[in-house]
């Protein structure tokens, strides 16, 4: 079996690592020629029996994966959605809907075909300059807002408004640059600010059916620049009373996007007016410890779309090791407070807590940290595990502790 993966960058690499370990060939393909520091880092050529790199032709591209026989096309990140579609549907694969895959990379699409299906989402609206940005937020009369790029992830360019004049700074600032992936910003997203509990759920799609892989509550604290920055995350059971009203949702948003045989990365409010979308993802949730997931929790998102590649008839058979037996777990983003030059004793030091399993550096030996305000500038995370929730937390609060002693960075 032959499997090209565009852009096998971030979680992607996991996956094509599985599938190898399966026998089966993975090709690569980028999806741009130029991949930036963020992404491209974590990208592995051993798990890989050619790559084509960047092709600009698009015709010659899908002639050279015909030749080469190729039975899937993927997304390894957010980056290769659109192209991976777009060529499975070229080469007759099991892909998603072909009519919707604009809506599932552009933020303002994706928002308006959940809401032609009758699903709660947040008012929202695309600028294309700070002043309409502005004018819309003022003509709402809304209280509060977030601004973020069109087609983005995590918390990148992601920021809190509170007046019309916020709206406008947010929106230049946006538009003044590139997202988290290099991509030119020509837009800016701007929605009423949603207040509840974020969730995210990843599922893995086959043949129109929806699996719900993991369930995780986000926590979130706000950075040195006022945006958010990821804090913690904890698994919620699917069967849990939030967890039936999130997965029910989930589906349905899904259908509404056409998403039928791809991984996906759905995040979710729940309010008190019951679950919105805040965006979904046609691809792996992104920076994951599968191998974690799969200790701890059940088949991860990782291990259930190696399954739908490679035998989708089997998914039925997938089992949940049962809840009550299982230690408390949270996955911890790093924080850095202070700048200067990485220090790798942190990761070291880290790994010592008694309740830490994993852990995931963010950084190069030597490398120049900045103080932590969005996604690719964190240093890392990790996953704790415990017994009980006091000893987690414990060395939660070690860690966040050290954290503003400096942790991550010595001077040079």
């Amino acid at each position: 079996m032959k499997v090209a993966i565009v852009d096998g960058y971030s979680t992607g690499a996991t996956l094509a690592r599985r599938l190898a370990q399966a026998g089966v060939d993975c090709i690569h393909v980028r999806s741009q020629p130029d991949i930036g520091a963020f992404l491209l880092r974590s990208y592995s050529p051993d798990d890989y029996v050619l790559d084509l790199g960047f092709t600009a032709d698009f015709t010659n591209l899908t002639r050279e994966l015909a030749r080469l026989r190729v039975s899937r096309v993927m997304a390894g990140t957010e980056t290769g959605v659109v192209l991976a579609e777009t060529l499975a549907s070229a080469l007759g694969l099991p892909t998603n809907d072909p009519a919707l895959v604009a809506a599932r990379r552009d933020k303002f699409l994706m928002q308006q075909a959940v809401q032609a299906a009758g699903l709660a989402t947040p008012h929202t609206t695309v600028a294309r300059s700070a002043r309409a940005a502005a004018d819309w937020y003022a003509a709402w009369g809304l209280q509060e807002a977030v601004v973020k790029p069109l087609a983005s992830a995590g918390t990148d360019g992601v920021t809190f408004c509170g007046s019309a004049e916020e709206v406008g700074q947010a929106a230049t600032a946006v538009l003044g640059g590139p997202n988290l992936f290099g991509e030119p910003n020509d837009a800016v997203l701007v929605q009423e600010r949603l207040h509840g509990t974020e969730y995210c759920i990843n599922t893995v799609s086959s043949g129109g059916q929806h699996h719900v892989a993991e369930i995780w509550r986000y926590t979130k604290r706000l950075g040195p620049t006022a945006a958010p920055i990821y804090d913690f995350q904890e698994p919620v059971a699917p069967a849990s009373a939030d967890g039936k009203v999130l997965t029910g949702y989930v589906r349905d948003v899904l259908d509404a996007l056409g998403i039928t045989e791809t991984p996906a990365h759905t995040e979710v409010m729940l309010t008190d007016r019951g679950p919105i979308l805040i965006e979904t993802g046609a691809r792996l949730g992104g920076g994951t410890g599968p191998d974690v997931v799969d200790a701890y929790l059940g088949p991860s998102q990782t291990t259930l779309t190696v399954t739908a590649t490679i035998d989708p008839a089997s998914l039925h058979t997938r089992t949940t090791p049962d809840p009550g037996r299982q230690p408390v777990l949270r996955w911890v983003d790093f924080i850095n407070h202070h700048p200067g030059h990485a220090n790798p004793d942190a990761l070291t030091k880290i790994a010592e807590l008694p309740s830490v399993v994993a852990v995931f550096p963010g950084f190069a030996p030597g490398q120049h940290l900045a103080p932590t305000s969005s996604l690719p500038t964190s240093p890392g995370f990790a996953y704790l595990a415990a017994p009980t929730g006091p000893e987690l937390i414990e060395d939660y609060d070690t860690l966040r502790a050290w954290e503003h002693e400096g942790l991550y960075t010595s001077p040079r």
